[in-house]
């Protein structure tokens, strides 16, 4: 009978850039007892994936086209065994310590080859019964926490802000700029597309291609020029962001004014 340790672990690359799959995928066959049994270009394809293979071992992405990360994990959540999971992730390091707490490992890109390692020798040990494994009820908790929080920087300081808080986001000179109420700060994403795809799970909608509006702080809508509209933000005394005529339509439907 060939023991739990000699056992090839059953790896699944799960990441929407085929370059960082193909790095992922590079750096793994260099491990011994590893064997990629496929990869997942976005979330729905990586759910399809996980059900087909049953592999031991999933390397998720958390910014990903269709489910993120986060919602790939609550698709799985009534399977009867779950992979090990080690996320991707372009997280701050200090809003993952929550992960470390519960046992969950990750990896911020670029993925650094001996942190991969070490993430996989965790995995190993957790196999063998030397190490607890995360506790999925917890884990989904912790990642609803910190999907809900944004790091913005002010000045020299990095101001962590619930995602209720926020009014809009924009770009400015090439920086993507978020709004609250008490203030405006700079978001580390690189992009107005990428914030996007991160609050996707929320209440936000890209209402101009420079604007992403919190649905939940909209006030007053008003008529523009050519079809467009107004919103203002917060109150009535809140700042005033554009809608594409383009997306008025869909902000009428989820609005249901």
């Amino acid at each position: 009978m060939v023991s739990a340790e000699q056992t090839p672990i059953r790896a699944l690359v799960i990441d929407d850039e085929k370059p960082a799959r193909g790095d992922i995928k590079r750096m793994l066959a260099k491990i011994e007892g590893i064997e990629v049994v496929g990869e997942a270009g976005d979330g729905i394809e990586a759910v399809e994936r996980i059900d087909e293979l049953r592999p031991d071992l999933i390397l998720l992405d958390i910014q990903m086209p269709g489910l993120d990360g986060f919602q790939v994990l609550e698709r799985l959540a009534g399977h009867e065994k779950l992979p090990s999971v080690i996320f991707i992730t372009a997280y701050d390091q200090y809003a993952l310590r929550a992960f470390e707490v519960h046992a969950v490992d990750y990896l911020l890109k670029p993925v650094d080859e001996g942190r991969l390692v070490g993430a996989v020798d965790r995995v190993r040990r957790i196999r063998k019964g030397t190490e607890s494994g995360p506790d999925m009820e917890t884990l989904l908790q912790t990642m609803n926490i910190l999907m809900r929080r944004l790091a913005i920087r002010k000045g020299d300081a990095v101001v962590m802000v619930d995602t209720d808080d926020v009014l809009y986001a924009t770009v400015d000179a090439g920086e993507v700029r978020v709004v609250t109420r008490e203030f405006e700060g700079a978001s580390r994403h690189r992009s107005l597309d990428e914030l996007e795809r991160e609050l996707s799970a929320l209440q936000f909608m890209r209402i101009h291609r420079s604007y992403l509006a919190n649905l939940k702080q909209v006030h007053e809508i008003t008529p523009h020029f050519s079809g467009g509209y107004r919103l203002r933000m917060g109150g009535s005394g809140g700042p005033v962001i554009p809608v594409s005529r383009s997306q008025a339509k869909e902000l009428r439907k989820l609005l249901k004014w």
